[in-house]
């Protein structure tokens, strides 16, 4: 029988009841920063869920003041046990042939806070982020716009690149973006450019968020890395290419990144994510055995990126890709992280780099999409090369069954 929720939810509506994603809020402008799960046009209070007793199982009953926290941490920190727990306390108390919640007046006027009125916030203490380049289709374009070749670098089929990003200017959706300024590479003779940047840039991503860590000097092993990995958001990590352009070589990006990432707000775990999973693109050569998994998934979630110029009214979508492109896993990455002895911790962010796949429509940015500028992108009677000043991008990400059961 199909699991429905007294809470009315609409078809199209990204929050059912089989996804119940964790997020951050506070219910008015005066009031502290608390955790809530979506469902419908909701957001369930947790703070008040624990405070009437209603995390009653076995390790949530004595552990239930990590949803009286300002963020998401103490819980991430619990495990998948506790997790599941939750899991399925919520979709007890929400399910329509379940009395507790939906017959107590009192409780559901405190715990249910219309989406509208909520201000959402991070949802998690980040220590640090990390910014992989997993996507096999971005790597080439790269390599064939700054190359000249879509060979890729010899260490690319051997291990998942990153580097560590700003973990300080991770924001959340809806935060204003203010065009950085640095230098850009020079022409001729000329000294390099200074100024704002010329080539703004949104990059499609998602990202792992960390629960429980790893001790200093014990690496995870890829197969549990799943353990360790709460669930996924979306993430909009905001480039400077120009920026990137001239500053990359020889340490890597710097300026032209850390302006500022975005991530949405609500982080899906992976138990919601389960019925999506799918089968890992073929990795040859072979990974190294440290990195080689008995089970290699990726997970079926469509993504869409669109522009909404200032003078316009309306969206347009510039990009429809999906996360099962990736070429690395999110556990090859996770593991990959760690191999060094690299201590990751409950609230880290490792985001998956642009995702891309094989068709013109699948490309992640608009460095790919014009072509580093040489071929303007039509939207709607106007045209971009790059981002402009009171532009709007729209990231989506959902996935899709022909009935939920």
């Amino acid at each position: 029988m199909a699991l429905n929720s007294f809470i009315e939810v609409q078809p199209d509506s990204h929050f059912p009841i089989q996804n119940l994603p964790y997020g951050v809020f506070k219910p008015s402008p005066e009031s502290a920063a608390r955790p809530g799960v979506a469902i419908g046009d909701y957001v369930l209070d947790l703070s008040e869920v624990a405070s009437a007793g209603l995390f009653d199982g076995p390790i949530l009953k004595d552990s239930s003041d990590c949803f009286h926290q300002p963020n998401m941490n103490k819980f991430l920190a619990l495990g998948r046990p506790a997790w599941k727990e939750a899991r399925a306390t919520l979709q007890k108390l929400l399910s329509s042939t379940e009395p507790t919640l939906r017959e107590n007046t009192d409780l559901r006027q405190k715990s249910l806070v219309p989406m509208e009125k909520a201000e959402m916030l991070l949802p998690i203490a980040i220590g640090d982020y990390t910014d992989f380049s997993t996507s096999i289709h971005h790597a080439k374009n790269c390599g064939l716009l700054f190359q000249g070749t879509p060979e890729l670098p010899p260490n690319w089929l051997h291990l998942p690149t990153g580097y560590h990003g700003r973990a300080s200017s991770v924001v959340i959706s809806g935060t204003d973006i203010i065009r950085p300024r640095g230098q850009g590479r020079p022409a001729g003779n000329s000294p390099p450019y200074f100024g704002p940047s010329l080539k703004l840039d949104f990059e499609l991503e998602m990202a792992t968020v960390v629960g429980p860590g790893n001790e200093l000097g014990k690496p995870v092993d890829v197969n549990q890395a799943e353990d360790h990995i709460f669930g996924l958001v979306l993430l909009n990590d905001w480039s400077a290419m120009d920026f990137l352009d001239w500053e990359t070589v020889p340490l890597g990006p710097f300026l032209g990144k850390s302006f500022g990432t975005t991530i949405s707000p609500w982080i899906v775990t992976l138990e919601a994510l389960e019925p999506f999973a799918c089968d890992a693109p073929k990795q040859e050569p072979q990974p190294l055995p440290y990195l080689a998994e008995k089970i290699s998934k990726s997970y079926d979630i469509l993504l869409e990126a669109k522009i909404k110029p200032a003078t316009q009214k309306d969206s347009i979508v510039t990009t429809k890709s999906n996360l099962k492109h990736l070429y690395w896993t999110l556990t090859q990455q996770l593991a990959q992280h760690t191999i060094n002895g690299c201590n990751l911790m409950p609230g880290d962010v490792l985001a998956t780099g642009t995702i891309c796949g094989p068709e013109p429509e699948s490309l992640g940015c608009l460095l790919e999409l014009t072509w580093n500028g040489q071929r303007p992108l039509s939207l709607n009677g106007t045209t971009r090369t790059f981002l402009e000043d009171g532009d709007e991008v729209i990231i989506t990400g959902y996935c899709k069954v022909l009935a939920y059961i």
